[in-house]
Protein backbone atom coordinates (compact mmCIF):
# COMPACT_ATOMS: atom_id res chain seq x y z
CA UNK A 1 0.00 0.00 0.00
CA UNK A 2 1.24 3.49 -0.81
CA UNK A 3 -0.34 6.81 0.71
CA UNK A 4 0.65 10.14 -1.10
CA UNK A 5 0.50 12.89 1.03
CA UNK A 6 -1.00 14.91 -1.99
CA UNK A 7 -3.31 12.90 -2.37
CA UNK A 8 -4.49 13.15 1.58
CA UNK A 9 -4.20 16.68 1.25
CA UNK A 10 -6.33 16.78 -1.94
CA UNK A 11 -8.96 14.24 -0.07
CA UNK A 12 -9.28 16.88 3.06
CA UNK A 13 -9.66 19.72 0.38
CA UNK A 14 -13.12 18.28 -0.03
CA UNK A 15 -14.54 18.71 3.51
CA UNK A 16 -15.87 22.11 5.03
CA UNK A 17 -14.00 23.67 7.66
CA UNK A 18 -16.14 24.04 10.44
CA UNK A 19 -17.31 27.93 10.91
CA UNK A 20 -14.70 29.14 8.15
CA UNK A 21 -16.76 28.43 4.37
CA UNK A 22 -13.75 27.61 2.91
CA UNK A 23 -12.09 23.70 2.92
CA UNK A 24 -9.54 22.44 5.48
CA UNK A 25 -6.06 22.90 3.77
CA UNK A 26 -7.16 26.16 2.48
CA UNK A 27 -8.17 27.96 5.63
CA UNK A 28 -5.39 26.39 7.62
CA UNK A 29 -7.16 23.80 10.00
CA UNK A 30 -5.15 20.87 9.19
CA UNK A 31 -1.68 21.37 10.38
CA UNK A 32 0.15 18.96 9.61
CA UNK A 33 0.04 15.54 7.54
CA UNK A 34 2.39 12.71 8.25
CA UNK A 35 2.15 9.37 6.66
CA UNK A 36 3.99 5.69 7.52
CA UNK A 37 3.44 3.24 5.55
CA UNK A 38 -0.36 2.51 6.00
CA UNK A 39 -0.60 4.80 8.68
CA UNK A 40 -2.22 8.49 8.25
CA UNK A 41 -1.47 11.15 11.01
CA UNK A 42 -3.57 14.40 10.66
CA UNK A 43 -2.70 17.07 13.05
CA UNK A 44 -6.06 19.52 13.18
CA UNK A 45 -6.61 23.04 15.22
CA UNK A 46 -10.29 24.01 15.37
CA UNK A 47 -11.59 26.98 17.72
CA UNK A 48 -15.04 24.88 18.64
CA UNK A 49 -14.05 23.23 21.73
CA UNK A 50 -17.31 20.92 22.04
CA UNK A 51 -16.74 16.98 22.37
CA UNK A 52 -19.57 16.74 19.08
CA UNK A 53 -17.58 19.08 17.10
CA UNK A 54 -14.21 17.16 17.81
CA UNK A 55 -15.40 14.37 17.01
CA UNK A 56 -17.59 15.50 13.87
CA UNK A 57 -14.32 16.17 12.32
CA UNK A 58 -12.31 13.70 13.14
CA UNK A 59 -14.86 11.28 11.24
CA UNK A 60 -15.31 13.53 8.20
CA UNK A 61 -11.22 13.06 7.83
CA UNK A 62 -11.17 9.70 8.44
CA UNK A 63 -14.26 9.18 5.96
CA UNK A 64 -12.76 11.35 3.00
CA UNK A 65 -9.32 9.70 3.46
CA UNK A 66 -11.06 6.21 3.39
CA UNK A 67 -13.50 6.86 0.52
CA UNK A 68 -10.68 9.03 -1.30
CA UNK A 69 -7.05 7.62 -0.77
CA UNK A 70 -7.55 3.92 0.52
CA UNK A 71 -9.98 2.37 2.43
CA UNK A 72 -8.17 0.26 4.83
CA UNK A 73 -5.53 3.23 5.72
CA UNK A 74 -4.92 3.49 9.33
CA UNK A 75 -5.68 7.08 10.21
CA UNK A 76 -5.21 9.17 13.46
CA UNK A 77 -6.59 12.49 14.08
CA UNK A 78 -5.40 14.64 16.44
CA UNK A 79 -7.23 17.68 17.66
CA UNK A 80 -6.25 21.09 19.16
CA UNK A 81 -8.63 23.45 19.89
CA UNK A 82 -7.19 27.31 20.19
CA UNK A 83 -9.54 29.72 21.55
CA UNK A 84 -10.86 32.24 19.62
CA UNK A 85 -9.40 35.76 20.08
CA UNK A 86 -10.97 38.28 22.48
CA UNK A 87 -12.51 40.53 20.65
CA UNK A 88 -13.76 44.09 22.70
CA UNK A 89 -17.41 43.84 23.24
CA UNK A 90 -19.98 45.68 25.45
CA UNK A 91 -19.64 43.60 28.86
CA UNK A 92 -18.79 43.81 31.88
CA UNK A 93 -17.90 41.51 34.15
CA UNK A 94 -20.85 39.84 36.11
CA UNK A 95 -21.25 39.28 39.47
CA UNK A 96 -20.98 35.64 40.85
CA UNK A 97 -22.58 34.33 43.98
CA UNK A 98 -19.95 33.14 46.45
CA UNK A 99 -20.37 29.26 46.65
CA UNK A 100 -21.63 28.41 43.27
CA UNK A 101 -19.22 26.71 40.76
CA UNK A 102 -21.56 26.63 37.21
CA UNK A 103 -24.46 28.48 36.45
CA UNK A 104 -26.47 27.11 33.89
CA UNK A 105 -29.80 28.58 32.23
CA UNK A 106 -32.13 26.23 30.94
CA UNK A 107 -34.10 27.32 28.10
CA UNK A 108 -36.82 27.13 25.26
CA UNK A 109 -37.90 29.29 22.52
CA UNK A 110 -41.18 27.63 22.99
CA UNK A 111 -43.57 26.94 25.53
CA UNK A 112 -45.16 23.12 26.37
CA UNK A 113 -41.93 21.73 25.31
CA UNK A 114 -41.39 20.10 28.34
CA UNK A 115 -38.46 22.53 29.97
CA UNK A 116 -39.34 22.59 33.88
CA UNK A 117 -39.69 18.90 33.15
CA UNK A 118 -36.45 18.10 31.99
CA UNK A 119 -34.79 21.15 34.34
CA UNK A 120 -36.23 19.78 37.43
CA UNK A 121 -35.16 15.40 36.62
CA UNK A 122 -31.61 16.75 34.90
CA UNK A 123 -30.82 18.51 38.60
CA UNK A 124 -32.13 14.95 40.34
CA UNK A 125 -29.77 13.36 37.88
CA UNK A 126 -26.78 15.73 38.55
CA UNK A 127 -28.04 15.08 42.25
CA UNK A 128 -27.34 11.31 41.81
CA UNK A 129 -24.46 11.58 40.24
CA UNK A 130 -22.61 13.12 43.79
CA UNK A 131 -22.75 16.90 42.89
CA UNK A 132 -24.32 19.61 45.14
CA UNK A 133 -27.51 21.06 42.63
CA UNK A 134 -29.51 24.22 43.05
CA UNK A 135 -32.79 24.83 41.42
CA UNK A 136 -33.93 28.85 40.81
CA UNK A 137 -37.28 28.26 38.79
CA UNK A 138 -37.31 31.91 37.21
CA UNK A 139 -40.50 31.30 35.06
CA UNK A 140 -42.13 34.06 37.12
CA UNK A 141 -45.33 34.12 35.58
CA UNK A 142 -45.86 30.26 35.44
CA UNK A 143 -43.94 28.39 38.27
CA UNK A 144 -44.34 24.45 38.31
CA UNK A 145 -41.16 23.29 39.88
CA UNK A 146 -42.64 23.72 43.87
CA UNK A 147 -45.39 21.09 42.46
CA UNK A 148 -42.57 18.70 40.55
CA UNK A 149 -40.85 18.31 44.08
CA UNK A 150 -43.41 18.15 45.88
CA UNK A 151 -43.10 21.12 48.18
CA UNK A 152 -45.63 23.19 47.07
CA UNK A 153 -46.96 23.78 50.70
CA UNK A 154 -43.51 24.53 52.05
CA UNK A 155 -41.96 28.30 52.48
CA UNK A 156 -37.77 29.32 52.51
CA UNK A 157 -36.68 30.87 56.38
CA UNK A 158 -34.72 33.42 56.74
CA UNK A 159 -31.61 32.82 58.29
CA UNK A 160 -28.69 35.50 59.62
CA UNK A 161 -25.50 35.06 57.41
CA UNK A 162 -22.66 36.95 58.91
CA UNK A 163 -25.22 39.43 60.25
CA UNK A 164 -27.33 39.63 56.88
CA UNK A 165 -31.16 38.47 56.64
CA UNK A 166 -31.02 35.81 54.39
CA UNK A 167 -33.54 32.65 52.30
CA UNK A 168 -32.77 29.45 53.31
CA UNK A 169 -34.15 27.52 49.99
CA UNK A 170 -36.54 24.47 49.99
CA UNK A 171 -34.70 21.32 49.80
CA UNK A 172 -36.19 17.64 48.94
CA UNK A 173 -34.30 15.40 46.98
CA UNK A 174 -31.20 16.55 47.69
CA UNK A 175 -31.91 19.79 45.55
CA UNK A 176 -31.86 23.17 46.96
CA UNK A 177 -34.98 25.19 45.04
CA UNK A 178 -36.12 28.88 44.94
CA UNK A 179 -39.30 29.71 43.51
CA UNK A 180 -42.12 32.80 43.13
CA UNK A 181 -44.44 29.89 43.11
CA UNK A 182 -43.13 29.99 47.24
CA UNK A 183 -44.30 33.41 47.62
CA UNK A 184 -47.88 33.30 46.04
CA UNK A 185 -51.10 31.71 46.63
CA UNK A 186 -51.70 28.30 44.01
CA UNK A 187 -54.69 30.30 42.45
CA UNK A 188 -53.11 33.43 42.17
CA UNK A 189 -51.73 34.89 39.03
CA UNK A 190 -48.30 37.31 38.65
CA UNK A 191 -49.37 40.14 37.20
CA UNK A 192 -46.23 42.17 36.93
CA UNK A 193 -44.35 44.06 34.62
CA UNK A 194 -40.98 43.01 33.59
CA UNK A 195 -39.38 45.75 36.58
CA UNK A 196 -40.77 43.68 39.09
CA UNK A 197 -40.63 40.32 38.00
CA UNK A 198 -36.69 41.04 37.74
CA UNK A 199 -36.41 42.83 41.28
CA UNK A 200 -38.19 40.01 42.31
CA UNK A 201 -35.51 37.10 40.48
CA UNK A 202 -32.74 39.49 41.78
CA UNK A 203 -33.82 38.86 45.63
CA UNK A 204 -33.98 35.01 44.68
CA UNK A 205 -30.31 35.16 43.56
CA UNK A 206 -28.51 37.61 45.29
CA UNK A 207 -30.55 37.30 49.04
CA UNK A 208 -30.57 33.48 49.70
CA UNK A 209 -28.10 31.43 51.27
CA UNK A 210 -27.14 28.70 48.43
CA UNK A 211 -23.89 27.34 50.38
CA UNK A 212 -22.16 25.21 48.49
CA UNK A 213 -22.89 24.55 44.78
CA UNK A 214 -21.87 22.56 41.96
CA UNK A 215 -24.44 23.79 39.45
CA UNK A 216 -27.33 26.01 39.97
CA UNK A 217 -29.61 25.41 37.07
CA UNK A 218 -32.21 28.16 36.37
CA UNK A 219 -35.64 27.52 34.89
CA UNK A 220 -36.29 30.53 32.43
CA UNK A 221 -39.68 31.47 30.91
CA UNK A 222 -40.66 30.20 27.35
CA UNK A 223 -39.12 32.66 24.34
CA UNK A 224 -36.43 35.40 24.51
CA UNK A 225 -37.50 38.69 26.49
CA UNK A 226 -36.78 40.75 29.89
CA UNK A 227 -36.12 37.80 32.03
CA UNK A 228 -33.61 36.47 29.65
CA UNK A 229 -31.81 39.87 29.63
CA UNK A 230 -32.33 40.34 32.95
CA UNK A 231 -31.02 36.87 34.56
CA UNK A 232 -27.60 37.19 31.89
CA UNK A 233 -27.43 41.10 33.30
CA UNK A 234 -27.12 39.87 36.99
CA UNK A 235 -25.18 36.48 36.47
CA UNK A 236 -21.73 35.44 34.80
CA UNK A 237 -24.00 32.46 32.93
CA UNK A 238 -21.70 29.74 32.58
CA UNK A 239 -23.71 28.04 29.62
CA UNK A 240 -27.03 27.69 28.09
CA UNK A 241 -29.05 24.20 27.76
CA UNK A 242 -31.99 24.89 24.66
CA UNK A 243 -34.96 22.41 25.11
CA UNK A 244 -37.55 21.38 22.06
CA UNK A 245 -39.78 19.04 20.93
CA UNK A 246 -39.10 17.45 17.18
CA UNK A 247 -41.71 19.26 15.09
CA UNK A 248 -41.28 21.87 13.10
CA UNK A 249 -42.76 24.66 14.96
CA UNK A 250 -40.98 24.49 17.82
CA UNK A 251 -37.36 24.08 16.00
CA UNK A 252 -38.16 27.12 14.78
CA UNK A 253 -37.93 29.03 18.12
CA UNK A 254 -35.35 27.10 19.71
CA UNK A 255 -33.35 28.33 16.32
CA UNK A 256 -34.36 31.96 18.41
CA UNK A 257 -33.18 30.63 21.72
CA UNK A 258 -29.63 29.45 20.28
CA UNK A 259 -29.35 32.84 18.06
CA UNK A 260 -29.86 34.96 20.98
CA UNK A 261 -27.52 33.10 23.55
CA UNK A 262 -24.83 33.58 20.74
CA UNK A 263 -25.95 37.24 20.19
CA UNK A 264 -22.10 38.70 19.80
CA UNK A 265 -23.51 41.42 23.07
CA UNK A 266 -24.67 38.20 24.85
CA UNK A 267 -22.03 35.76 24.23
CA UNK A 268 -23.27 32.35 26.60
CA UNK A 269 -22.38 28.99 25.30
CA UNK A 270 -24.73 27.08 24.26
CA UNK A 271 -23.85 23.85 25.96
CA UNK A 272 -26.65 21.60 23.95
CA UNK A 273 -29.89 21.00 22.83
CA UNK A 274 -32.03 18.15 24.13
CA UNK A 275 -34.74 16.88 22.70
CA UNK A 276 -37.81 16.34 24.98
CA UNK A 277 -40.99 13.87 23.87
CA UNK A 278 -38.45 12.12 21.19
CA UNK A 279 -40.69 9.47 20.50
CA UNK A 280 -43.87 7.84 22.35
CA UNK A 281 -43.33 4.37 23.52
CA UNK A 282 -46.36 2.54 25.24
CA UNK A 283 -45.53 0.35 28.60
CA UNK A 284 -46.99 -2.13 27.45
CA UNK A 285 -44.73 -2.28 24.07
CA UNK A 286 -41.27 -1.12 25.35
CA UNK A 287 -39.65 -1.94 22.58
CA UNK A 288 -41.93 -0.07 20.29
CA UNK A 289 -41.27 4.23 19.27
CA UNK A 290 -43.58 5.88 17.73
CA UNK A 291 -42.14 9.42 16.16
CA UNK A 292 -45.86 11.43 17.03
CA UNK A 293 -43.91 15.02 16.81
CA UNK A 294 -41.55 13.76 14.24
CA UNK A 295 -38.25 12.11 14.08
CA UNK A 296 -34.50 13.56 14.75
CA UNK A 297 -35.67 17.00 14.15
CA UNK A 298 -33.47 18.52 17.26
CA UNK A 299 -30.72 16.28 16.29
CA UNK A 300 -30.87 17.32 12.71
CA UNK A 301 -31.19 21.30 14.01
CA UNK A 302 -27.86 20.34 16.16
CA UNK A 303 -26.00 19.72 13.61
CA UNK A 304 -26.79 22.41 11.24
CA UNK A 305 -26.03 24.96 14.58
CA UNK A 306 -22.63 23.00 15.33
CA UNK A 307 -24.61 22.38 18.73
CA UNK A 308 -24.27 19.26 20.40
CA UNK A 309 -27.42 16.99 21.31
CA UNK A 310 -27.26 16.27 24.73
CA UNK A 311 -29.97 13.73 25.03
CA UNK A 312 -33.13 12.83 23.94
CA UNK A 313 -36.04 12.12 26.49
CA UNK A 314 -38.85 10.06 24.99
CA UNK A 315 -42.90 10.23 25.56
CA UNK A 316 -43.55 8.05 28.71
CA UNK A 317 -47.23 8.13 30.97
CA UNK A 318 -45.14 7.97 33.91
CA UNK A 319 -42.51 11.14 33.56
CA UNK A 320 -45.57 12.79 33.02
CA UNK A 321 -47.45 11.47 36.37
CA UNK A 322 -44.47 11.48 38.07
CA UNK A 323 -44.26 15.48 38.01
CA UNK A 324 -47.70 15.85 38.91
CA UNK A 325 -47.08 13.81 42.36
CA UNK A 326 -43.92 15.74 42.91
CA UNK A 327 -41.73 12.73 42.70
CA UNK A 328 -39.03 13.29 39.40
CA UNK A 329 -38.70 10.08 37.55
CA UNK A 330 -35.04 10.70 37.78
CA UNK A 331 -35.49 9.36 40.87
CA UNK A 332 -36.47 5.68 39.09
CA UNK A 333 -33.56 3.45 39.12
CA UNK A 334 -32.77 1.18 36.23
CA UNK A 335 -35.95 2.07 33.97
CA UNK A 336 -35.30 3.86 30.11
CA UNK A 337 -36.60 7.07 31.84
CA UNK A 338 -33.95 7.42 34.61
CA UNK A 339 -31.27 6.19 32.13
CA UNK A 340 -32.16 8.81 29.85
CA UNK A 341 -32.04 11.54 32.53
CA UNK A 342 -28.09 9.88 33.16
CA UNK A 343 -27.09 10.07 30.09
CA UNK A 344 -28.12 13.78 29.83
CA UNK A 345 -26.44 14.63 32.81
CA UNK A 346 -23.54 12.50 32.18
CA UNK A 347 -23.07 14.64 29.07
CA UNK A 348 -23.91 17.96 30.25
CA UNK A 349 -21.33 18.28 32.76
CA UNK A 350 -18.47 16.45 29.92
CA UNK A 351 -19.58 19.79 28.24
CA UNK A 352 -19.05 22.11 31.18
CA UNK A 353 -15.73 20.74 31.80
CA UNK A 354 -14.90 21.13 28.22
CA UNK A 355 -16.65 24.97 28.04
CA UNK A 356 -14.59 25.49 31.44
CA UNK A 357 -11.16 23.75 30.13
CA UNK A 358 -11.11 25.90 26.92
CA UNK A 359 -13.21 29.38 27.35
CA UNK A 360 -12.49 31.95 29.15
CA UNK A 361 -15.34 32.68 32.58
CA UNK A 362 -18.63 34.04 30.96
CA UNK A 363 -19.54 37.75 31.57
CA UNK A 364 -23.03 39.32 32.27
CA UNK A 365 -24.05 41.47 29.72
CA UNK A 366 -24.48 45.55 29.46
CA UNK A 367 -27.09 46.55 27.03
CA UNK A 368 -26.22 49.63 25.45
CA UNK A 369 -28.53 49.86 23.09
CA UNK A 370 -32.33 49.10 22.06
CA UNK A 371 -33.18 47.44 18.79
CA UNK A 372 -35.48 49.63 16.46
CA UNK A 373 -35.31 52.60 18.72
CA UNK A 374 -34.05 55.82 16.73
CA UNK A 375 -31.12 57.84 19.08
CA UNK A 376 -32.64 60.88 20.62
CA UNK A 377 -31.44 63.94 18.77
CA UNK A 378 -29.90 66.78 20.17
Amino acid sequence: MTILKSQVIEALRKITSPGEGGNLIDTGVVKNIVIFGDEVVVDVTISNPTLQAKKKIEVEIMKAIHAEVHEKAKVKVNITVEAAPTVEKNEIKGKPIEGIRNIIAVASGKGGVGKSTITANLAIALRKMGFKVGLLDADIYGPSIPMMFDVQEQRPVSVDIEGRSKMEPVENYGVKILSIGFFTHPDQAVIWRGPMASKALNQMIFDAHWGELDFLLIDLPPGTGDIHLSIMQALPITGAIVVSTPQNVALADARKGIAMFRQETINVPVLGLVENMAYFTPAELPENKYYIFGKEGVKSLAERTDTPLLGEIPLVQSLRESGDVGRPAALQEGTPLAKAFEELARNTVAEVVTRNQYLAPTEAIKITTMAGCSPKKK
